[in-house]
């Protein structure tokens, strides 16, 4: 049996046989602990796209990020990330915004920087507990689309969540006290992808990530065994849509099934969201995350609607600012200017 390395190199030597003309693009997601000369190099050669997991400068990265033993795995995801930019690696570094990261938002934003790092995203931690738990068992549950709009957890304080999620209003301030900076030193240079599905947004463009589409259920999810899942969030049995080694993978991807599952993030989305300015952004992000109320008490709000009403009217003027410019055919970078003198904006 072929592990690691070899594993790879054999996938791709059979992609190249059996592509037919068509164009494969790989990515890969990882902790960088174990990339060597060797696989940064394949990675590169293979023009693969890497997300890798670092969370800051050492102090926050190791909050949550301790190996198996309880040791530091800061050096090695390190030492990583070096290896992969030295090659040339299309590095996508991944950030997960935890309760206790999310106080440090320019700390890692400076930090990232410093090591040459130039494709960011910030992914919120939202867990929740399993319902009648009392103590964080590690075991964590999203909520189907279609039970939304009825069945909420909460307790006396609000939503029952593990230790590790992010504040309900944190993560809006996280975005904003970043953008603050990258509005005005970083735009063009540094790709922080929430910044950007932002700003396609506001340039009326479909959005290019689930999270906020008007619907969902384009991400499935194979497992190891070739059993396939409306999406890597929902992968409970009422979700398992096949197996891959038996069924044809475009008839489960067009099944009436899968098809229900992606409607069904517009379908609950509650009046007040609908009534919201920043829908059109927002399409009420991603479906496992609405288990709170809407101040009228209507069910299915997201979790984070507080970080992103702050986020997004916060960022508005800004982005209506870089729309027009890419609207008449110039850089958005040229926003920066605004912050050293007037902005003019001419087109052809």
């Amino acid at each position: 049996m072929l592990v690691g390395l070899e594993f790879f190199r054999e996938a791709t030597a059979y992609q190249r046989e059996f592509a037919n003309g068509k164009k494969i693009r790989n990515t890969l997601q990882t902790n960088g602990t174990l990339i060597d000369e060797a696989w940064a190099a394949f990675l590169h050669d293979e023009d693969f796209t890497v997300g890798l997991s670092l969370d800051g400068p050492r102090h926050v990265h190791d909050l949550y990020r301790l190996d198996k033993r309880g040791r530091s795995s800061f050096d090695d995801t390190l030492r990583g990330l070096r290896l992969l930019l030295e090659q040339g690696v299309k590095v996508n570094v991944l950030v997960t915004v935890a309760h206790d990261v999310a106080s440090h938002a320019l700390e890692i934003y400076h930090f990232l920087k410093s090591e040459g790092v130039r494709f960011i995203q910030f992914n919120p931690v939202v867990e929740r507990l399993p319902e009648g738990a009392d103590v964080d068992t590690g075991l964590h549950f999203s909520t189907p689309p279609e039970l939304a709009r009825n069945s909420l957890i909460t307790s006396v304080g609000g939503p029952r969540l593990s230790g590790q999620s992010v504040g309900q209003e944190a993560y809006g301030r996280f975005l904003t006290a970043i953008f603050d900076e990258w509005v005005r030193e970083d735009v063009g240079s540094v790709h922080v992808m929430n910044f950007e599905w932002a700003l396609a947004a506001w340039c009326q463009l479909p959005a290019s990530v689930c999270l906020f589409a008007p619907r969902c259920g384009k991400a499935l999810i194979v497992e190891h065994s070739g059993e396939v899942f409306s999406c890597d969030h929902f992968m409970y049995p009422q979700y398992r849509l096949g197996n891959i080694l038996q069924d044809d993978p475009l008839a489960l991807v067009e099944s009436p099934a899968q098809q229900a599952f992606g409607a069904a993030k517009e379908v609950t989305l509650p009046d007040y969201c609908k009534a919201c300015p920043y829908l059109f952004a927002c399409h009420g992000e991603c479906p496992k995350n609405r288990f709170t109320a809407t101040p009228d008490g209507e069910p299915g709000l997201n979790y984070l609607c507080p970080s992103y009403k702050h986020y997004f009217g916060h960022i508005t003027q800004y982005m209506n600012a870089m729309a027009q410019l890419v609207s008449r055919g110039l850089p958005a970078s040229h926003i920066m200017q605004a912050f050293k003198g007037p902005l003019i904006i001419r087109g052809d």
